[in-house]
């Protein structure tokens, strides 16, 4: 991703609001998917993370690599990770079946 691109990311996210609260449990198996049904269907979400700094940090690295997100930003317990969404598989349609 590059500058230009991470600044229009951070303008579009501006005006989001947090998608998913990461509380006291950290980051745990429910948390993780849902973080990739909301990635799937947003691409640039927005995460508040409760926690220490230090775990936080922890935190936020663990999202991006488990999801394979990108960081457009961090500013305190806020994170916006953008993610492409992935290409819908399509099914292959044939003809009417024969009997």
């Amino acid at each position: 991703m590059n500058s230009a691109q991470k600044k229009q990311f951070k303008t579009e996210a501006h005006l989001l609001k947090p998608v998913l609260i990461i509380g006291q449990a950290g980051l745990t198996e429910s948390v993780l998917k849902e973080l990739e049904i909301t990635l799937d269907t947003h691409e640039l979400i927005k995460i508040k993370i409760r926690a220490e700094k230090e775990d936080r940090n922890k935190i936020r690295d663990q999202i991006i690599e488990e999801s394979k997100a990108e960081l457009v930003q961090s500013i305190g317990q806020i994170i916006v990770i953008y993610r492409k969404k992935p290409v819908p598989k399509v099914k292959k349609i044939t003809g009417p079946r024969q009997r």
